[in-house]
C-alpha cells in the first residue's frame, strides 16, 4: 500500500510545523514498552539488506523521513554525530527513507556525509505501520525491540540529553 497523495501532502504540512529550535529542550516522549516495534526487511540504497531484527539485544535510534523534508534533511547531521558517539557502545541509528528511490537518496548522501544504515521504504508499507503522523519523527527502541520513545519533528540527535535517555536502555556492559 502507498501513501496517498493527501497523506504525503499531510506529512509534508507537517514536517515543517513540529520544529524543536536550539534554544528549547531536548527531550523524547516516553512511549508503552508493552509495544513491539514492526519488524522489516527492507533494501538500502545499494541493494544491501536492511533488517530491524540484525539491531536486537542493542537499542536503537529509528528515524523516518524524507530528502524532500527540511527538518529531516537539518537532522541528518547530528543523527551522523550521534552515530558516531553510540556506535562504539553498541547502540544502532538508522533512518527509514520514506517513498523514495535509491537515486534520490544516493544524490542527498553525495551532498550529507552519513555512514549509517538507511533502508529504503519505497511503496512505504514499514511507515503505515509505525505510529508516524508528520516526517521527521523517531522511534528509540530497547533491546528487547519494544518502543521506549518517541520524537516527532527535529532534533539534535547528539545532545547529551537526548543520547542519556538512550544510553540508559542499555543492558549489560
Amino acid at each position: 500500500m502507498r501513501f496517498s497523495c493527501n497523506f504525503v501532502g499531510a506529512l509534508a504540512l507537517l514536517s515543517s510545523s513540529a520544529v524543536v529550535t536550539a534554544d528549547e529542550p531536548q527531550t523524547l516522549t516516553p512511549m508503552s514498552k508493552d509495544i513491539q516495534a514492526p519488524a522489516f526487511d527492507l533494501q538500502g540504497p545499494a541493494g544491501e539488506p536492511q533488517r530491524l531484527l540484525d539491531h536486537r539485544g542493542k537499542p536503537v535510534i529509528l528515524n523516518f523521513w524524507a530528502t524532500w523534508c527540511p527538518p529531516c534533511r537539518a537532522e541528518m547531521p547530528s543523527m551522523q554525530r550521534a552515530h558516531e558517539d553510540l556506535a562504539d557502545e553498541g547502540i544502532s541509528v538508522i533512518a527509514v527513507n520514506v517513498g523514495e528511490d535509491a537515486e534520490t537518496i544516493e544524490r542527498f548522501l553525495s551532498e550529507t556525509d552519513v555512514d549509517f544504515p538507511i533502508p529504503m521504504d519505497v511503496d512505504s508499507e514499514v511507515v503505515q505501520s509505525y505510529p508516524v503522523k508528520g516526517l521527521p519523527t523517531t522511534f528509540v527502541i530497547d533491546p528487547e525491540g519494544r518502543f521506549a520513545f518517541s520524537a516527532t519533528g527535529e532534533r539534535e540527535w547528539d545532545d547529551p540529553a537526548l543520547l542519556d535517555q538512550v544510553r540508559g536502555l542499555k543492558t549489560g556492559p
